[in-house]
């Protein structure tokens, strides 16, 4: 058990009965004893404090009173001890009050609630309705400042009220004039609406008048066309008499003419015995040859593109393309990009191009055909600067012709007879070049053949 301080008695258990509180400590003088408290605290050791109040021996005063006002307001209380040391603390702290307090007569200028708190402490005679009068005084000024409070909270309600009361009166006002607006502006909108309707009525009478003038000009038009028609007849009729007597008048003439066909034709034989004369007096050799000779064609026994269908190879065999180009004279038309997006569609145009050119000039050089490569101009933006390579013919068709339609024309350009071999995997292109006479090739066969160059 901790001994009291020297000098002074401990209150004993006749004192504490004497006095008690018969309700519970005021909150405001709770907190002035707790701070009180809390400010002596630092003035006791370890050993003088209740063991639940060491552990905040260490605190400041505010975290003191804050972590641990409870437990010092409890041992206040329950330990006369501890009490005592806090009262001696309060008196060299406050002399003045505390000698004040012990002599019954507390200052009248100090604020109650210290004098209550201080009363707590040192409990002097009469502590209690010291105590007790504080809290009443606290709670009469509490309830002073709460009807100052509920005073000004009360004209402040007021002046929103007649804030609110203004701003309706206001709002009021707009709205009346916003409604009036809106109904000059109905007003105005219905008479438009009436305006509207009866220039839709008028519209509908001209529409009306229009429609039946409409049926009598057809009405007038059929009757024209039926007076045409008519007279068209007529004039087929005449046109048919016009012709008859014009073909029996050439009769006519033709009959006419009998005299004039003997005297021309005794001249003519004149001349051909003149110049049969003349020929055994030149002695001019028969001629050897005729214009049929200058034709160029197949003659019997000899191999055209449609035989080498007839040796039993795949379609995309390139033994097939190699006997096409051995046929005398043979043309190949390519198609070119058909070719070239069949093979190598990913790469860029440029070197499609330059990639295909290159086994033609090598495939002419082998075999000794002509080799016309033909691309589709539309897909440039450009025109394309391009030396083409040995033995091939190069052409880009001309803005709003296809590829497909230049080498149709190349097909028709060729003579009756020539061999003609049109690689492309376009059935409208196959079929259209085989009408004219050239044999169609697909464009896998021809990559094939170049594989090998």
């Amino acid at each position: 058990m901790v001994e009291p301080a020297s000098g002074a008695e401990p209150a004993g258990p006749a004192d504490d009965a004497a006095e008690v509180l018969d309700r519970p400590l005021p909150e405001g003088v709770r907190r002035r004893v707790v701070t009180l408290v809390s400010d002596a605290f630092g003035g006791l050791s370890v050993a003088e404090l209740p063991a639940q109040l060491r552990q905040y021996a260490r605190f400041t005063p505010t975290r003191r009173a804050k972590f641990a006002g409870n437990a010092m307001a409890a041992a206040l209380e329950s330990d006369p001890v501890f009490r005592q040391r806090i009262g001696e603390r309060l008196r060299e702290a406050q002399p003045e009050l505390a000698s004040a307090l012990e002599a019954g007569s507390p200052p009248a200028a100090a604020d109650p609630v210290d004098v209550a708190a201080a009363a707590y402490v040192l409990r002097p005679v009469g502590w209690v309705k010291l105590v007790a009068a504080a809290g009443e005084e606290a709670q009469r000024a509490d309830a002073e400042r709460a009807d100052e409070a509920a005073q000004q909270e009360l004209e402040q309600l007021r002046a929103e009220l007649a804030d609110a009361r203004e701003r309706t009166r206001a709002e009021t006002d707009r709205l009346r004039t916003e409604l009036e607006t809106a109904r000059r502006e109905s007003d105005a909108a219905q008479r438009k609406l009436r305006g509207a309707l009866s220039d839709v009525k008028r519209g509908e009478a001209a529409l009306r008048k229009n429609q039946a003038e409409i049926d009598g000009i057809r009405s007038e038009a059929a009757a024209q066309v039926a007076a045409a028609e008519a007279e068209t007849r007529r004039l087929r009729a005449r046109l048919g008499e016009a012709e008859a007597s014009a073909e029996a008048g050439r009769r006519a003439v033709r009959e006419g003419r009998s005299v004039e066909d003997m005297r021309l034709r005794l001249l003519l034989d004149t001349v051909l015995e003149a110049a049969q004369g003349l020929r055994r007096e030149l002695a001019l050799p028969p001629s050897s040859g005729r214009p049929a000779d200058t034709v160029d064609a197949v003659e019997p026994g000899r191999m055209s593109p449609k035989d080498i269908a007839a040796r039993a190879l795949s379609d995309t065999d390139p033994a097939v393309l190699d006997q096409l180009l051995a046929l005398p004279q043979a043309h190949l038309v390519v198609d070119g990009y058909n070719v070239t997006k069949t093979g190598y569609p990913t790469m860029p145009l440029e070197k499609q191009r330059l990639r295909l050119l290159g086994g033609l000039s090598m495939l002419a050089a082998a075999t000794g055909a002509e080799v016309t490569c033909v691309f589709d101009g539309a897909e440039l933006a450009a025109p394309v600067l391009l030396a083409p390579p040995r033995g091939v013919r190069v052409l880009f068709s001309k803005a709003g012709v296809t590829a497909d339609e230049l080498i149709r024309q190349l097909v028709r350009a060729e003579p009756t007879g020539r061999p003609m071999i049109v690689v492309s995997t376009d059935r409208e292109v196959a079929d259209g070049v085989a009408k004219s006479g050239a044999r169609p090739v697909a464009s896998a066969m021809l990559l094939k053949r170049l594989s090998r160059v």
